[in-house]
């Protein structure tokens, strides 16, 4: 079961999960939704990032995590690439964090979109999977997403969004040490996507396993 609290304030909600199946006890773990913003000046023990499957660096969010938290990132996925190679779409790797805020840097490597039925969903809802199981493995307890594919890599954020929020509650649910995972983005479109996503998920169920609670300070 799941609660979902509804903030006005800076545009931020939460879905806090309950322990089990009508308790109306909660677990103590959240998910929650924050934007417009940087991921890069998360305070999570852990952020993920939207990787291409060298670990080399790009653009967008890869490159900003690779800018902010600097040569020490690189220098250990150089060390990941010459182990294991490439990084095939749905698999995650962890590393140092740099001189970033974050201890760790989960990279995840999302599916590039193209019609939808090349296995895109299980990859994406994979990369959420796998970010949460590494995070675990660390007895990290919080972490932060950015919206993984939806820039480059042409995934449509009205899709994306389900897969990322009910794989995440999914991983987030048998988790014994993650506690709290943000949903990081980036602009107010996909702030909206994703909250929106969170909602309709919630009335897809009888019963509903969100209960939307508003004005939490």
């Amino acid at each position: 079961m799941i609660s979902l609290e509804t903030g006005v304030r800076d545009s931020t909600i939460r879905l806090v999960l309950n322990s089990g199946l009508n308790s109306g006890l909660s677990s103590g773990k959240t998910i929650e939704f924050h934007g417009p913003a940087d991921i890069t000046k998360e305070t999570t023990d852990a952020i993920v990032n939207a990787a291409n499957s060298s670990l080399l660096g790009g653009g967008g969010v890869d490159g900003a995590i690779h800018r902010a938290g600097g040569p020490a990132i690189l220098a250990e996925c150089r060390q990941i690439v010459s182990r294991i190679g490439s990084l095939s779409a749905g698999k995650a790797v962890i590393t140092t964090g740099g001189r970033l805020a974050a201890k760790y840097v989960i990279h995840t490597v999302g599916p590039i979109y193209r019609d939808g039925r090349r296995e895109e969903a299980e990859q994406l809802a994979s990369c959420h999977r796998e970010s949460i199981r590494l995070a675990e493995e660390r007895a990290v307890q919080s972490i932060s997403f950015p919206a993984i594919s939806t820039g480059a890599f042409g995934y449509p954020v009205s899709e994306a969004a389900p897969i990322a929020i009910s794989s995440t509650v999914e991983a987030l649910s048998s988790a014994s040490h993650v506690k709290k995972v943000r949903f990081v983005l980036f602009d107010a479109a996909t702030l909206r996507a994703y909250t929106r996503a969170a909602e309709n998920l919630g009335n897809l169920n009888s019963p509903s396993p969100y209960e939307i609670q508003k004005g939490f300070s």
